[in-house]
C-alpha cells in the first residue's frame, strides 16, 4: 500500500503509528466509565446533609464507597492523561518539548492518582 503514501512520508520514514484508533477507544471508554461515577458520587454527597467530618469519614470507610471512590480517582485521571496527550501533540511543534511534556505530564498525573487512591485507602483503613 506504498502508493497511499506521500513521497515525503516515505523519505522521512514516517508513516501511521497504527496506534491512534486504541488511544481514541481508551478515551472514550474512560468517559463513558465516568458517567456512572461521576453520577454516583454526586448522589452520595447530596445524600449526606449533614457532611461533617466524621460523617464523611464513616462513608469513605464504607468499603463500597472505598471502592467506587478508587475507581473514580483512576479513571478520571487516565482520562485526562489521554486527553492532555493529544493537546500536546496537536499544539506542541517541537519533538522533544513535546516528547518531555507528555512525559512530564503523565508522571504528574500518576503522581496524583497515586495519592489520591492513598488518601481513600488510608482514611477507608482508619489509620
Amino acid at each position: 500500500m506504498s502508493y497511499l503514501r506521500s513521497p515525503l512520508s516515505v523519505a522521512k520514514g514516517h508513516g501511521s503509528a497504527k496506534d491512534g484508533t486504541h488511544h481514541f477507544w481508551l478515551q472514550r471508554v474512560t468517559a463513558i466509565a465516568l458517567i456512572p461515577l461521576i453520577v454516583w458520587f454526586c448522589l452520595s454527597l447530596a445524600m449526606m446533609p449533614t457532611a461533617t467530618y466524621a460523617t464523611v469519614v464513616d462513608w469513605m470507610q464504607s468499603p463500597f464507597n472505598s471502592v467506587m471512590l478508587i475507581l473514580s480517582i483512576f479513571a478520571a485521571f487516565y482520562h485526562l492523561a489521554l486527553g492532555l496527550q493529544v493537546i500536546l501533540e496537536d499544539y506542541i511543534a517541537n519533538t522533544n518539548i513535546r516528547m518531555f511534556s507528555i512525559l512530564g505530564m503523565k508522571l504528574l498525573c500518576f503522581f496524583f492518582a497515586a495519592l489520591g487512591i492513598f488518601s481513600v485507602i488510608k482514611i477507608a483503613v482508619g489509620g
